[in-house]
């Protein structure tokens, strides 16, 4: 028990911490190590916003030259070419402060690698060329002089001109006079642990490194940690200890890490409840009626687990116990976009990237919606997105390119679906062929163009055109119009004695992934869990449903870096804005469920659908 409390009592410190950070924005905290060594030195770190930039120095033959090593000097790369003459003409054009943003300040650091006493009247002799731009005692945007490395000793600072102040130590006392010279506090990271970025310090370091960091906040003073990792894991974790300046040698980066750090963390302060499934038929060898087959578009292992910690240790999906995991390779590509990916579901045959329900050799398949019709079951597509699109196109058009969105809209009129549900009003209404819609509705096709008017329908064929508002984002206040259109799509086809089909897509899953916006990817996952559990209650209700979920590829290479389920915060990275070919899971539920076990291709899912209906047992409508 106590080894619980204590544990616990160190992950709330971690998340509880506030950033002591002195500086308004976030990468302005960034101090650019060893900066001489950038290979643009100075105009990285200072075009990334670094707060803080650090330069080490020699002096030889009346100059200062930045260098790690006498190997290293060069006779252009002395202190003034390199740092103080451009950071004066910087200063003078930003209207006498460091950047344009007066809200970025800035530091010099200087670390002296030898002879302070030589050094320091040098320095000093080089600063008074450019008068109040290093003077922070007569201008308060100027840039801090802050001396570090060979430094002479606390009872000596008095002598050298107050603009100038020092790097000191957490464990030396200073009086209060020599405190006032006293820039940051600073030590190096494994003196005190034996972390190295990985994970995060072991809860008693934990507890060493944050003294050391409220000791320096104790003296008013700001803190760094010098060698350590640069990884965004790192930072994540000196920034919980309240470190003040994060060391980076890659300040794009780091600045790049802050920038982005709003769609990079999530937090969902309520968890929403959660369904347990009955499992009373689940993985059984009996007969399957009906099929439901939700896509989250862009889902990967990773999405899915950001969707658990951020519900706070819980979702529907994760409920399931059948699963396993499809390879979504093109066939023409070891990557594939959405086109191939959920034409390969589709037709059962891998095909071409941008393809839409047809084979690598330009011509059509029968999809599976057609497939199943010709043994009476009837069919739905739905979308929170554009109805056109690659994934919903493949189950009921045949085009070469996914872009023709026009021509994929008149292939409704060919195909034997029931029910379509999405956005995209344009490509249908104000299509070139003008009689498309007096055709679709010779074709029986009721015509929706809101939830409410569907919502409505009890029978026939439905065309459900969504004003694009209709499908915004969750996060922008779309409402649970996917798990709806499931529910009244199921009301209107479980009317069928020969059963239904049923796909349904979280299309936007994948936009956030393409957008590098986790709170994006999270709150569509979120919709998707919540569209699953109603699927999952109805094959309960049903008893002769089986319900499978999956993707059609994963998008944005999401990585997870930190995570706390009690508080719903997850934080990552993404590698891509792309499709990545990474393995997506597939979850299945209901009876023939075990069928969806193990590793397949994507194109495997199709005839593993017609296997568990058991469609040789029919009889073919059209025999």
């Amino acid at each position: 028990m106590k080894k619980y409390f204590f544990c616990a009592m160190i992950g709330a410190l971690l998340m509880s911490l506030q950033t002591n950070a002195q500086n308004t924005v976030a990468y302005n905290r960034g101090h650019s190590h060893n900066d001489y060594h950038q290979n643009i030195p100075l105009l990285s770190a200072y075009y990334a916003g670094m707060g803080s930039i650090e330069v080490d120095v020699f002096l030889r033959n009346g100059q200062l030259y930045a260098a790690h090593d006498t190997t290293e000097i060069s006779a252009d790369a002395t202190l003034r070419k390199l740092y103080l003459e451009p950071l004066s003409k910087f200063y003078v054009k930003n209207g006498n402060r460091p950047y344009e943003d007066p809200s970025l300040k800035l530091q010099l650091v200087i670390d002296i690698k030898a002879d302070y006493r030589r050094v320091l009247p040098q320095l000093i002799k080089d600063l008074e060329v450019y008068k109040d731009v290093f003077n922070s005692t007569k201008n308060p945007a100027a840039i801090c002089i802050v001396i570090s490395g060979n430094c002479p000793k606390p009872v000596d600072f008095k002598d050298y001109p107050d603009y100038i102040s020092f790097d000191g130590r957490p464990n030396v006392a200073y009086t209060e006079d020599q405190l006032k010279r006293i820039g940051m506090i600073s030590d190096e990271l494994k003196s005190y642990t034996k972390w190295n970025g990985k994970g995060v310090p072991t809860p008693t370091d934990v507890i060493k490194l944050k003294g050391l960091v409220d000791k320096a906040h104790q003296m008013n003073k700001p803190f760094r940690f010098w060698a350590t990792q640069d990884s965004p894991n790192t930072w994540i974790v000196l920034e919980k200890l309240g470190t003040d300046w994060i060391n980076t040698d890659s300040p794009e980066k780091l600045r790049d890490f802050y920038l982005h750090k709003d769609k990079l963390t999530y937090t969902n302060p309520v968890a929403y409840p959660v369904y347990t499934p009955q499992y009373k038929v689940d993985g059984l060898k009996k007969p399957v009626k009906n099929v439901i087959l939700l896509i989250g578009d862009g889902m990967g292992l990773a999405q899915i687990h950001a969707g658990f910690i951020a519900n706070h240790g819980d979702m529907n999906i994760n409920r399931i116990k059948n699963t396993g995991f499809s390879q979504t390779g093109a066939s023409n590509s070891g990557n594939t976009d959405s086109a191939a990916g959920g034409s390969a579901i589709a037709i059962g045959e891998k095909t071409n990237n941008r393809y839409i329900g047809m084979g690598p050799d330009d011509r059509k398949r029968t999809n599976l919606v057609d497939t199943l019709a010709n043994y009476g079951l009837k069919s739905g597509v739905i979308s929170v997105g554009d109805i056109t699109d690659a994934t919903p196109a493949a189950f009921y058009a045949h085009q070469v390119d996914r872009s023709m969105t026009e021509e994929i809209a008149r292939d409704l009129l060919d195909s034997k679906l029931e029910i379509l549900v999405g956005s995209n009003q344009t490509s249908f209404i104000k299509n070139k062929n003008t009689q498309l819609m007096n055709n679709l509705a010779d074709k029986g096709f009721n015509l929706s163009t809101s939830f409410a008017e569907f919502s409505n329908q009890t029978k026939g064929r439905q065309l459900v055109l969504l004003q694009d508002e209709a499908t915004r984002p969750v996060k922008d206040g779309r409402g649970e119009v996917l798990k709806e259109s499931l529910l009244q799509t199921i009301k209107m086809l479980k009317k069928n004695k020969a059963g239904f089909f049923i796909m349904a897509e979280a299309a936007q899953i994948d936009y956030g992934g393409h957008a590098n916006d986790l709170p994006y990817v999270v709150t569509e996952m979120h919709d998707f869990d919540k569209t699953i559990e109603a699927a999952l209650r109805f094959a309960d209700q049903d008893g002769e449903t089986l319900v499978i979920v999956t993707a059609d590829h994963e998008t944005g290479g999401l990585t997870l870096l930190d995570a706390d389920q009690q508080y719903g915060t997850i934080t990552g990275e993404f590698s891509t804005n792309d499709h990545t070919n990474i393995m997506v899971p597939v979850f299945a539920y209901g009876p023939g469920s075990d069928e969806f076990r193990g590793t397949y291709q994507n194109n495997e899912i199709f005839h593993k659908i017609l296997k568990v209906l058991k469609l040789n047992s029919r009889k073919n409508c059209f025999n």
